[in-house]
């Protein structure tokens, strides 16, 4: 059925791209529709999840590939426009005039990071979830084996709503709302309203009260994924994430795991990735140890399936959650986080 639409979606594309008056302003209007967050072709990429996973991978690569031939096609008209355009007017140019620049937007880099892991997952056929900004203290912390004490949960770490704060300090009541600390509160939600096996990749924006420096910023985008079922295990955490950062560097990357502790996950690991620069070898960059250290990881804490209403010890998984602006950071060769978000059109326009 998905197939179908993904199909019919392309030939209507091919019809109205025929009929429409050859501008910029038309071809634009015409992505936007196919292809833009709200359009139909997204939210057949958000239905995947009622799929079995190889009608998830299949019908993933071949929405990828539609949505790629849509983009490859817009260019060439793009092209053609301008092509046409100086032929035509070649003739009555004076050349003594100075020309008039186009203005072009540019994607931030950050919207290229996302991009490219949306397509990479869903053409394994990952499902793409999505989760408010604003959360209450359950799935942002309880639902997560996050107990009271922990640091997360302290004023001094995350951004509480004012309103929700008693005037001696303490929180009101266990619906007492922040702005999510991380998006490992969507996997709450998604899990409470389905059932494994599933896999899933969340992106979106996260809040913590930090200091602003060149690697930390208190407003950040953060990428999450989740794998739940029977008979999962690191392996299979280990092979996924190789495979998703040779696809994303686009060269052979080697991943390796150390032990380490997150409330979420049990066992739990820091993750990191041979240095991009040197191979493994030993550079400056990577100190000459042949690893970049990137975020954190581990198999999914038996409590959080508990507190979505799964039977204990029934099903197994696991987690990662990245920054989005590391990544960035790295492919793009970037020093300082602090102009992702700057709006300095200077930084946009390199990309």
């Amino acid at each position: 059925m998905l197939k179908e639409k993904i199909e019919n979606l392309k030939k209507q594309f091919l019809a109205e791209i025929e009929k429409i008056k050859p501008s910029e302003e038309a071809l634009f209007e015409l992505e936007k529709k196919y292809t833009g967050r709200k359009s139909e072709f997204i939210a057949i990429l958000k239905s995947l999840k009622d799929l079995s996973p190889q009608e998830k991978k299949q019908t993933g690569e071949l929405a990828n590939n539609t949505k790629n031939q849509i983009w490859e096609i817009i260019k060439n008209k793009r092209q053609e426009i301008s092509e046409n355009f100086f032929d035509a007017e070649k003739e009555k140019i004076d050349v003594t005039i100075p020309g008039k620049k186009k203005s072009v937007g540019h994607f931030n880099p950050i919207s290229l990071v996302r991009r490219d892991i949306e397509d990479i997952f869903t053409s394994m056929g990952y499902e793409i979830a999505d989760g408010p900004e604003i959360e209450n203290e359950w799935y942002n912390f309880d639902a997560l084996n996050i107990p009271k004490d922990h640091p997360a949960r302290d004023m001094q770490d995350t951004f509480w709503l004012r309103s929700q704060i008693n005037a001696d300090g303490t929180r009101k009541d266990a619906d007492n709302f922040s702005m999510r600390s991380q998006t490992s509160a969507v996997q709450a939600r998604y899990m409470e309203k389905n059932k494994p096996p599933f896999r899933i990749i969340v992106l979106g924006k996260v809040f913590r009260k930090e200091a602003t420096d060149t690697t930390h910023d208190h407003t950040f985008y953060q990428f999450e994924a989740l794998i739940a079922g029977e008979n999962v295990n690191v392996g299979n955490l280990k092979f996924t994430a190789k495979e998703f950062f040779s696809a994303f560097f686009k060269q052979d990357v080697n991943v390796r795991l150390r032990p380490s502790y997150f409330p979420f996950t049990e066992p739990s690991f820091e993750f990191d990735i041979s240095c991009l620069v040197c191979g493994g070898s030993g550079c400056r960059v990577c100190k000459n140890g042949g690893w970049l250290e990137l975020g954190g990881a581990g198999m999914v804490n038996q409590n959080v399936f508990v507190s979505a209403g799964y039977p204990r010890n029934k099903y197994q998984g696991f987690a990662w959650g990245f920054g989005l602006e590391r990544l960035a950071m790295m492919k793009y060769k970037i020093d300082d986080v602090r102009l992702f978000h700057s709006g300095d059109l200077r930084f946009v326009k390199q990309f």
